[in-house]
């Protein structure tokens, strides 16, 4: 398996390049909504820079006027299972740093970059969960 890992400088400009989208698309957003795990730290950068204090984790249910956001489009079995939440499944917006080339996307979603093809992205912030499978981690 190929990896890519991405740096924070890497990350930063990926959630300007999002940002940017996503003010073009649709001005305010009163929430975002996210997965915990993946979907934490690009969650809180995007939530910074759009000037949203409410985050929600692991939600039961999606508000029309929520942002989702993730880390990366891949299989869309994310995507799948956060449409079924959203009260208004036709308008959530689900905005992603990285798309898996080659996919099909939803029309509701918003990435930054795509990838270059099937490589595994490794974030600055699941670099230790990475090695802990590849055997490099380190205490």
């Amino acid at each position: 398996m190929q990896y890519d890992y991405k740096n924070w400088d890497e990350i930063e400009k990926c959630v300007d390049l999002l940002v940017d989208k996503l003010f073009k698309y649709k001005g305010k957003f009163a929430s975002i909504s996210t997965v915990s795990r993946g979907g934490l730290v690009p969650a809180r950068l995007v939530a910074d820079r759009l000037d949203i204090r409410r985050i929600v984790v692991d939600p039961e249910a999606i508000q029309s006027d929520s942002l989702f956001v993730d880390d990366i489009y891949d299989t869309g079995e994310t995507f799948r299972r956060m449409i079924d939440r959203a009260d208004d499944p036709e308008h959530l917006v689900y905005a992603t740093l990285y798309a898996r080339t080659g996919k099909n996307h939803p029309k509701q979603l918003i990435y930054a970059k795509l990838t270059k093809g099937d490589e595994y992205l490794v974030y600055p912030w699941d670099r230790f969960e990475h090695g802990k499978i590849d055997g490099t981690a380190s205490i």
